[in-house]
């Protein structure tokens, strides 16, 4: 059964938040500590999101390639393809739910990150089934990884959105309205889910990645402004090494990288643990092998083909043209 394309489009037009989460991005600053060309690198607080820059602030890589990073905090992807396109950042990192914009050209996909399994559908204690949730109030971030594991969820119940009432919320706000249930469900992640669990501990889970495994990969992404890769690729290149260094780092020292990520997030490390389980990492050689066989590829059509259904795209880009693999194989030689 196809997904409704009656459904909201998610608008990301959101300018004057995009502005407001640049200036007030908590964490923002001179991360590298070091001095070199500046590039201003975007990422989501969570161990997929931040440990390669903790790797690479603690290992001196920044430095190391002659640049120096500047690192703004956000809430989710597609606000930070919005500062690429607005020229508020150079560099940044995105969850599968938000691969339809580089898909619909809005930036290139410049490193694959790790393959996702944080996602699931939360339903207050009581719900057991996607058909249950059939006229309750049901929140998402719209354009995320939580509103793609919704969709999922919904179509394998022979099911739309318009069956919900869907409310959109940022991510903090469903915390909120999730524990103190004022909602009925969410589309939403670990580890903000586990916040929720504190206050909700048989908060039910009906859907997860694993569930679609099948039908779609959900590859984690470090993306640049177009502009940037074309006019330039030397800077490109030179960030690609310090990813390159910290993603050998990450998959030969995970349980340090995991002690790194902490010390930069400012949380305990063993819930940094709990959310690093949720994915799978992903070596350099891994990636190099993936690029070159064709299967990031096929990974990033079978995301294509996903937000064409789910009405999101109606033309998308092909992959070999956002995702500059040869670029990313080319910063390790």
């Amino acid at each position: 059964m196809r997904l409704s394309r009656t459904r909201r489009h998610v608008t990301v037009s959101l300018a004057g938040v995009a502005a407001t989460a640049l200036l007030a991005a908590c964490g923002s600053g001179d991360s590298s500590g070091g001095s070199g060309e500046t590039v201003r690198f975007g990422y989501i607080n969570d161990f997929n999101g931040a440990s390669l820059i903790a790797i690479a602030d603690a290992k001196g890589l920044w430095k190391k390639h002659g640049l120096k990073a500047d690192a703004k905090v956000f809430t989710n992807g597609p606000l930070q393809i919005q500062a690429l396109g607005t020229d508020n950042l150079d560099f940044g990192y995105i969850g599968p739910g938000a691969m339809w914009l580089p898909a619909s050209g809005q930036a290139k996909i410049v490193a694959i990150n790790t393959l996702g399994n944080s996602d699931r559908v939360l339903a207050q204690p009581g719900i057991t089934s996607m058909q249950e949730l059939k006229g309750k109030t049901v929140a998402v971030p719209e354009g995320t990884s939580g509103d793609m594991i919704l969709s999922l969820a919904l179509k394998k119940a022979g099911m739309t959105k318009d069956d919900l009432k869907l409310v959109p919320m940022d991510p903090s706000t469903i915390v909120s309205a999730v524990s103190s249930q004022q909602v009925d469900g969410a589309g939403f992640w670990y580890p903000a889910a586990a916040t929720i669990k504190k206050q909700i501990p048989d908060l039910v889970e009906l859907a997860k990645n694993t569930d679609f495994e099948d039908e779609v990969s959900f590859p984690t992404a470090f993306v640049a402004g177009n502009k940037l890769v074309a006019d330039d690729p030397e800077k490109a290149e030179k960030v690609l090494a310090v990813l390159r260094e910290a993603m050998k780092f990450r998959s030969e020292h995970t349980d340090e990288a995991i002690g790194l990520t902490a010390e930069m997030l400012k949380i305990p490390a063993d819930q940094v643990k709990a959310d690093a389980a949720n994915n799978k990492v992903l070596s350099v050689e891994e990636l190099d092998k993936l690029t070159e066989d064709g299967t990031v590829n096929k990974w990033l059509k079978g995301m294509n083909d996903y937000f064409v259904e789910a009405g999101k795209l109606k033309q998308p880009v092909d992959p070999e043209k956002y995702y500059t693999g040869d670029l990313f194989i080319g910063a390790g030689k």
